[in-house]
């Protein structure tokens, strides 16, 4: 019998991995190494300039990304006027990366701040309609202490 030495996951991927879907995939490329500092992995050219699979390296996780191809059914948050997803970054300083992106050219549409759950936390919207919530973990807050947190906000001055 044969064991297969092949890992079911590849080597420095983990379980959950995005897969963004862009209009201007290499200018996104570009906009993701700039705003976030990501390292490139692996870039597959197709047809008429298009991309059909990139992967890129931020912090400690893979976020892949294809160009738009309405052929496939394959849009971006642009072609479908938004998205309701939001791709969460953990970084060392929430509010130095916020600033970053936006000076790479990131809408902010919600400045960092303290959170009651103990995240230093903000929003952009990066210039391919992607949505991302940027945090720096400050301190640990029990389950109890957020809900206390989140009554007193609910309730009137």
């Amino acid at each position: 019998m044969m064991t297969n030495a092949v890992k079911w996951m590849p080597e420095g991927m983990h379980s959950v991995t995005p897969h963004l879907v862009v209009a201007g995939a290499a200018k996104a490329i570009d906009f993701y190494k700039q705003a976030f500092g990501a390292t490139e992995i692996t870039r597959l050219p197709g047809q008429a300039g298009k991309l059909m699979h990139a992967a890129l390296r931020i912090g400690d996780s893979v976020v892949m990304l294809v160009d738009e191809m309405p052929e496939w059914k394959a849009l971006g948050p642009i072609a479908l006027k938004g998205s309701p997803v939001t791709i969460h970054l953990y970084v060392p300083d929430a509010d130095a990366t916020i600033a970053t992106a936006e000076a790479a050219g990131a809408t902010v549409t919600m400045p960092a701040a303290d959170m009651f759950w103990g995240d230093r936390y903000g929003q952009v919207q990066d210039p391919f309609g992607h949505k991302w919530s940027v945090a720096t973990h400050q301190r640990d807050v029990t389950a109890e202490e957020m809900q206390d947190a989140m009554r007193k906000m609910s309730q009137p001055s």
